[in-house]
């Protein structure tokens, strides 16, 4: 594919989105000499961001609020988000009428000329894959001679903090790509049978049933990664598992026997007591992802001084056990990133501190009984809101041995000022929802950036 493959073609953007995907997919097809229209189910004041970033195309065309099938009789191409369902009904008429279907992603993919390093699974997939770009950029370069290009290191994808095709133009073959999947762009890059020449996945645990239906059909979705990577005995395709996730492992046992294929596995246990000094994040969960991260960046080269190096310097992400606030001697931390039951656990892990935890959201039909037994065991108090406060309360009061008081708010606001008269000297209130958001806010950013502007408000 070239991206010529775009130009003079009326190009249909299915999912401007709230994140920027479509955004980056509208320049990108804009800039390739295509005819452009965007269509989202949403309306325009719900995506006005979005909308914001596109101003001074003046030659898009939008149509907001609901789909019409004459945008797709009349579309040559149609780039869908990754949010949007394979069998949703507008795709099922375009491909009825021979249209083509192509998703950023594989777009990306066809068209890069670097290698890909991609990072995927249920949890950490995102802090892992900016620590390795972190790594990376720290000690990759470390033979390289004063007269030689260094290659350049880029985090993207589903991380969503650099436009994943307006990026192609920037690079060249011996730069490192470092990507985020999510399961809904491993299903689309199925579709061409590519996956990153470096793949790793962090661990599995059931979410987007909603979407998904099944954990088996999720699973499917996640070895997508391993699957589709090129096997090459000159260029062995890297193929990197957790040795302490049950399903990882069975995935190694699988792929070890390839002829062209390398097969490693991480762990917590490799990483040594100078390395956890080093490394600012709390908690079990980070450690698996500063293995997962070490295991790359040990693999292409960078040595353990380098390593030691930077991990002082690396900074937690935002919405992921953010520390937003210490008052009155209690500490508040920001965990909106936590939208599946085993994120809030993990999150729950890391203090040793009384916790007073927020948690609940929209109900993607995850199931909470572990997660009711690891708020028994770790939680004073529970504070409940969403679509799936009474789910969670019942999976905390099935536990005999439950000690945990839970409250109900109505709302974020509500939830926050609980928190705040129950906080003493040394308490920990942690919202770590352990659900989605969209009975209540956009996203889990715009979840946490309220949670950080209450917490905020109690300061003055």
């Amino acid at each position: 594919m070239k991206r010529q493959f775009l130009t003079g073609k009326n190009v249909l953007i299915m999912g401007l989105g709230r994140f920027g995907g479509g955004v980056d997919a509208a320049i990108f097809a804009l800039n390739s000499g295509a005819n452009v229209t965007i269509t989202d189910s949403a309306p325009a004041d719900k995506l006005a961001d979005s909308i914001k970033q596109l101003e001074q195309f003046k030659e898009i065309g939008f149509r907001l609020g609901s789909h019409d099938l004459a945008d797709f009789e009349k579309a040559d191409i149609i780039i869908p988000n990754p949010a949007v369902a394979p069998d949703n009904e507008f795709l099922q008429f375009a491909r009825e009428k021979n249209k083509t279907i192509t998703p950023a992603i594989n777009i990306f993919f066809e068209l890069c000329p670097a290698m890909t390093i991609g990072i995927t699974g249920a949890n950490g997939k995102s802090t892992t894959a900016a620590l390795t770009a972190h790594l990376l950029r720290g000690g990759y370069n470390s033979q390289v001679t004063s007269h030689e290009r260094r290659a350049a290191v880029w985090l993207s994808g589903n991380i969503g903090n650099q436009p994943l095709l307006q990026l192609i133009d920037k690079l060249s073959e011996n730069d490192l790509v470092v990507l985020e999947l999510s399961s809904f762009q491993l299903e689309q890059l199925a579709q061409i049978e590519k996956a990153p020449q470096i793949a790793i996945l962090t661990n599995l645990t059931p979410n987007h049933l909603d979407r998904h239906k099944t954990f088996e059909n999720y699973c499917a979705a996640k070895e997508n990664i391993f699957k589709f990577q090129k096997l090459d005995e000159n260029s062995p395709a890297v193929s990197i598992f957790n040795a302490q996730d049950k399903i990882a492992c069975q995935w190694f046992e699988k792929y070890d026997k390839d002829t062209g294929r390398i097969c490693l596995k991480f762990s917590t246990d490799e990483i040594s007591q100078e390395l956890r000094r080093n490394f600012p994040l709390p908690g079990r969960a980070n450690l698996s992802n500063l293995a997962a991260a070490v295991k790359i960046a040990k693999h292409l080269g960078v040595d353990d001084n380098s390593i030691k190096t930077a991990l002082p310097a690396f900074k937690p992400l935002p919405h992921r056990l953010e520390l937003v606030a210490t008052i009155d001697g209690a500490s508040w931390y920001n965990d909106s990133i936590a939208t599946t039951p085993q994120s809030t656990i993990a999150a729950l892990e890391a203090f040793e501190k009384s916790v007073i935890l927020i948690a609940g959201g929209y109900d993607k039909n995850l199931p909470f009984d572990q997660l009711g037994k690891i708020i028994s065991q770790n939680a004073k108090v529970a504070i409940l809101i969403g679509d799936t406060a009474q789910k969670i309360s019942d999976s905390i009061t099935a536990v005999p041995e439950n000690k945990t008081t839970i409250q109900f708010a109505s709302s974020l606001e509500e939830a926050v000022e609980l928190a705040n008269k129950m906080a003493v000297k040394g308490d920990v209130v942690l919202l770590s929802p352990a659900c989605a958001s969209y009975d209540m806010f956009d996203n889990f950013q715009h979840r946490g950036d309220e949670f950080i502007r209450l917490v905020k408000q109690l300061e003055n």
